[in-house]
């Protein structure tokens, strides 16, 4: 077992760090206000590679493991949850799925823009009666020949205004239940599909979050992922990675409140000393650096299963399952520490404890988590 970081990891970590503080720190309480897209940051992530950071070099991506996406992941969450759910998308969902599963035609004309970060992408799965149950799609992509003439809603779409790329999950054949299940690529621009209402969300304000409409889109036979019928396991395994990004930014909302809340506790006094050096205050900080740790070191092995081929279904789930609830922890205490102040938004906390709330339901609740484990350690 060995915990050190390279060197290159170092410098992946400290450079999306200084980014964040940076580039992503200023006006994210604006953003966050006026449900602002940050627009001009994305565009510098994908400059700066951080919107491919796991595709290979030869369709434009940075060529870099899964553990240097962990650290990025929590460095720009730390900050700002907005900008990093868009990077978990693109890269988790969008780029790995077609690099894994994608033909070559496929990567070359999507992934490598992708990955580029010239534009970004979209995961379309669930729908207004198909959320944790995935296998309820009510979308329809009926067979016609040399195309597919997609028809449906999609609901919670991330990137779904901005993104220019959607892979999109429908049913193809009923009768065969999820294993008549296709992913479809659809383009921004084709005939039918509508952007729904931006959604008003509780946290990660910043990120926009649409319904999709499908009226008689027409996708080309070429832009399906796989097989006929592959979808479903196609969006099943796409979603074990992504669980992986979405591990990783609870864990930076939860790292980013507890080194504020350790900040202010060194500085406000009561009592005439330093509020850190109540005993109250302080178990607070130690039981809060004991689950990120925690949490980490279970983001950590889950990455370096996936980088080593190994099977990260249970460790990705586990990873998910802890460090989310353990950001919804960590988040409220971080409020509680800064008392009032912790309820005013210049402080950060009581948006990062806002952010967190969604690590809990997408990408698979903390319930679906659960079922994922019990699985694996009931069939032993």
């Amino acid at each position: 077992m060995d915990f050190n970081l390279t060197e290159e990891h170092i410098m992946i970590r400290d450079a999306a760090r200084d980014f964040a503080r940076n580039e992503l720190l200023p006006g994210v309480i604006d953003r966050d206000e006026k449900q602002e897209f940050p627009t001009k940051q994305i565009k510098q992530m994908g400059e700066l590679g951080f919107l491919g950071m796991m595709v290979d070099p030869k369709y434009g991506g940075s060529g870099l493991d899964t553990v240097s996406y962990v650290l990025a992941m929590e460095e720009i969450s730390k900050i700002d949850a907005s900008a990093s759910v868009v990077m978990s998308v693109n890269n988790s969902l969008v780029c790995w799925g077609l690099e894994t599963y994608g033909t070559e035609e496929q990567k070359q004309k999507y992934l490598v823009p992708l990955a580029k970060g010239e534009i970004i992408g979209a995961f379309c799965l669930s729908e207004p009666e198909a959320g944790s149950d995935a296998t309820s799609q009510k979308t329809t992509a009926l067979d016609k020949g040399d195309y597919y003439l997609l028809n449906g809603t999609k609901n919670w779409i991330t990137n779904g205004n901005n993104a220019s790329v959607y892979l999109v999950i429908a049913q193809t054949d009923i009768e065969k239940g999820h294993r008549g299940i296709n992913a479809l690529i659809v383009e921004k621009e084709m005939e039918g599909f509508q952007v729904g209402p931006k959604e008003n969300k509780l946290g990660i304000r910043g990120s926009d979050t649409h319904s999709l409409m499908f009226t008689d889109v027409k996708v080309p036979k070429e832009n399906r992922i796989g097989e006929n019928g592959f979808g479903f396991k196609f969006a099943m395994k796409t979603l074990a990675g992504g669980r992986i990004g979405i591990a990783s930014q609870a864990l930076g909302i939860a790292a980013g409140a507890y080194e504020l809340a350790l900040q202010y506790s060194k500085e406000r006094k009561a009592f005439g000393k330093e509020i850190s050096k109540h005993q109250a205050i302080a178990f607070k900080l130690a039981d809060m650096a004991t689950q990120i740790e925690a949490a980490r070191l279970l983001c950590m092995k889950a990455a370096k299963d996936k980088d080593e081929h190994k099977n990260y279904d249970l460790s990705g789930a586990m990873a998910k399952l802890y460090a989310a609830e353990m950001a919804m922890q960590v988040t409220v205490e971080a409020v509680q520490i800064h008392g009032g102040y912790g309820f005013v938004k210049e402080y950060h906390v009581e948006r990062l404890m806002r952010d967190a709330k969604i690590t809990q339901i997408y990408e698979g609740t903390s319930e679906i988590q659960k079922i994922v484990i019990s699985r694996s350690v009931l069939q032993d």
